[in-house]
């Protein structure tokens, strides 16, 4: 099987991270997965799709990469075969998503400014939320399911893929809106993206209205401004 890179970024030093962090914690019980590696920038004080780039231009012909935040628990013992086996679907995968765009749109869930939910129709996958593993699971749709947006606590694609069609993630994006434009970025080179069923606990829930999400979103808007709608 194809090596799977975990791509993620922390603000701890390695060796509180590899103790304390939900990931590190994952992929120390992971570590008998000889296809599964890390790539983690301890320490941190960058944007993630700086740290993400960096891992799509040095990372070995073929390889599976998955950009992953440090504050999640890894619950399925299957990881490495589940990205690889989304991966043979899809171009790019994630845990969650929408099966469509719409003008203006906030977040892969929501439809408007005030975050009213999408209808759940076109909604896709699931997520788990709490500090510890195994947490209460938000259940949003059926998957597997092709997609128009992921959500970014996990986002998979195959390094090949990546390279070839020229696709990074937009560095003006620090830590918010990057997943929305890079899933716009895909589409815009006719790939195809969509849920993959990963089990996994998210410990933190989003920052939607903080400035620095209302900053990511006005940059979102105003490069996507003349092609926003689908």
């Amino acid at each position: 099987m194809t090596d799977v890179i975990v791509a993620s970024a922390t603000r701890l030093p390695a060796e509180r991270f590899w103790q304390e962090s939900a990931l590190g914690q994952s992929l120390k019980r992971l570590a008998f997965d000889t296809h599964l590696r890390a790539s983690v920038t301890f320490e941190n004080t960058l944007g993630l799709p700086v740290i993400y780039n960096r891992l799509i231009q040095a990372a070995p012909v073929g390889s599976l990469l998955v950009f992953l935040h440090d504050d999640v628990w890894l619950d399925d013992y299957f990881f490495s075969q589940r990205i690889a086996e989304g991966l043979q679907k899809f171009d790019a995968i994630g845990v969650a998503g929408n099966r469509r765009r719409v003008r203006n749109q906030p977040a892969w869930a929501f439809v408007n400014e005030r975050l009213e939910w999408d209808d759940r129709a076109n909604l896709s996958g699931s997520v788990a939320h709490g500090k510890m593993p195994f947490g209460a699971i938000s259940h949003f749709g059926p998957t597997p399911a092709e997609c128009e947006l992921l959500d970014g606590v996990l986002l998979a694609a195959r390094r090949d893929v990546l390279v070839n069609s020229g696709v990074l993630f937009d560095e003006r994006f620090n830590f918010h809106f990057y997943d929305m434009d890079f899933c716009r970025s895909l589409r815009a080179k006719g790939l195809r993206l969509g849920t993959w069923p990963i089990a996994l606990t998210h410990q933190s829930g989003g920052a939607f209205g903080t400035p620095g999400w209302q900053a990511g979103r006005n940059a979102y808007l105003r490069k996507w401004d003349a092609v926003v709608a689908p």
